[in-house]
């Protein structure tokens, strides 16, 4: 830390300093969300860190509980968010004292990995990698037919289309802490094609999506029950729609319709779920993805005690083996990140032994496996698995355990949910 500076916990009196330095930059909402994370009993100043210059907020970071899903194994992690340093005091290593912070925070709350959305390379400096693609954002080629009037004011008109309209009776309006159940049910539901990988959004990230005036939190209902949900970015920031969800496609046709008439004159970009009822129902309005952004944005993940992941994940590896016909014996692995490696002895009955140790060079010659560092995430989470990890990676090598790693770890497929929309 920079002499004078200091890096301490959110103070009450640091509240204003701190919204106005991430509103400066990023956006008024983000002033909003952190007052909302603080004032939340789940999460509180305990997550947030500020640093200091007298009584002068500098720079800030926080991090926020989520549980990963993997195979039915619900994994405690970690997400930074809400991060801003002030411009005169940029390139003094304030981030990576905050991150450190962070890593440290999420290791004490049993954490044992992180995930966040972040600016293109910045944080692969403090061991993330890119691990998780997203779903992809395309634009809305068709407009979808609707019954005004809408829910909030809003009135859509009937487009010219091949699609029937949407039934009468789905009502499109902002949702409200009450909703909250139905859309979390509504989401569990929706998980797509292959998603082996989910992060719900937490209690305290529902709530905080509900009160936030960043996004718009919308639901459909018919007949007084919920049947679909999404959020709304609405201009003049951008005119985005994700997270859709929903159990008919009438009530995504719906959704869509309100996002269209709230973008008024400006593009509508909708995020597609493939896979899934309001996926389907929207896939023939939207655009190519080559229309908006022919790459796939990746979330970032990390890694910091990969022995220990292994280890909370035993019951999805020794089922993973059993799946593929190898679980009649006991196999020893030996998976080296070069600067650590972990052993481990696994069977039909677990893991019977499991220790980590320091540097292995050379783990071929010893009949085991190299996967360099910042490719663990996408070794566990990522949609490649260890064979597509082998192909593409000069120094990720699986040698005679080829068939075993396969089999430990295959492609995943995923669906996160976010405090902020990737978009």
């Amino acid at each position: 830390m920079s002499t004078g500076l200091v890096l301490r916990g959110l103070r009450e009196a640091d509240l204003d300093q701190t919204a106005a330095l991430l509103a400066s930059r990023g956006d008024e909402s983000d002033a909003v969300d952190l007052r909302l994370v603080v004032a939340d009993g789940d999460a509180g100043f305990d997550g947030v860190a500020v640093v200091v210059d007298g009584d002068r907020v500098v720079s800030t970071a926080a991090l926020l509980d989520e549980t990963l899903h993997l195979g039915g194994v619900a994994i405690p992690a970690g997400q930074v968010e809400l991060v801003a340093t002030d411009p005169e005091y940029e390139g003094r290593g304030l981030v990576r004292d905050l991150m450190a912070w962070a890593h440290r925070r999420s290791r004490d709350r049993g954490h044992l990995a992180q995930v966040m959305i972040g600016i293109p390379y910045f944080y692969r400096q403090f061991g993330y990698s890119y691990a998780i693609p997203m779903h992809r954002w395309r634009r809305l080629a068709t407009e979808p037919a609707a019954h005004p009037p809408v829910a909030d004011g809003v009135t859509v008109r009937r487009a010219n289309t091949a699609h029937p309209p949407a039934a009468d009776g789905v009502t499109v309006r902002r949702a409200t802490a009450a909703d909250i159940p139905a859309m979390h049910a509504l989401q569990e539901a929706t998980r797509g094609d292959g998603a082996q990988l989910r992060m719900p959004h937490s209690a305290a990230c529902w709530r905080w999506l509900v009160a936030r005036d960043g996004t718009h939190q919308l639901v459909a209902s018919r007949g007084g029950a919920t049947v679909g949900t999404a959020r709304l970015v609405p201009p003049p920031e951008a005119a985005v729609l994700g997270e859709l969800a929903a159990s008919d496609p009438d009530a995504a046709l719906a959704l869509v319709a309100h996002g269209r008439a709230a973008a008024g004159g400006e593009r509508l970009v909708v995020q597609e779920r493939p896979g899934t009822v309001a996926g389907d129902a929207v896939e023939p309005l939207l655009a190519p993805p080559s229309e908006v952004d022919p790459k796939r944005d990746w979330y970032y993940a990390r890694i910091e005690d990969f022995a220990a992941l292994l280890r909370h994940l035993e019951p999805l590896l020794v089922w993973r083996l059993a799946a593929a016909g190898l679980a009649d014996r006991g196999h020893e692995l030996l998976i080296s990140s070069f600067r650590s490696h972990v052993r481990l002895t696994i069977g039909q009955s677990g893991i019977t032994s499991l220790t980590a140790g320091g540097p292995e060079q050379a783990p071929g010659a010893k009949g085991g496996c190299g996967v360099p560092p910042d490719a663990l995430p996408g070794l566990v989470f990522g949609p490649y698995g260890a064979l597509g990890l082998e192909q593409r990676l000069p120094d990720c090598y699986l040698g005679g355990r080829r068939e075993l790693m396969a089999a430990l770890f295959p492609p995943v497929g995923a669906n996160l949910l976010t405090f902020y929309l990737p978009a």
